[in-house]
């Protein structure tokens, strides 16, 4: 995801070492879509009485 863009990846020279993950504007943008697969999933396990 890093090499794709949607992730940004931030280490810290750090002992113990550090890193941190956030998403960039290119990987906020598929919050619409992520969102819509919970819905679809919340809906899926209601169905089937999970």
């Amino acid at each position: 995801m890093e090499a794709d863009g949607l992730v940004h990846r931030e280490v810290f020279a750090e002992v113990p070492p550090r890193v941190e993950y956030s998403l960039t504007p290119l990987g906020r943008s598929l919050e619409p879509v992520i969102e819509a697969l919970r819905v679809w999933g919340e809906g899926f396990k209601a169905r089937m009485g999970a």
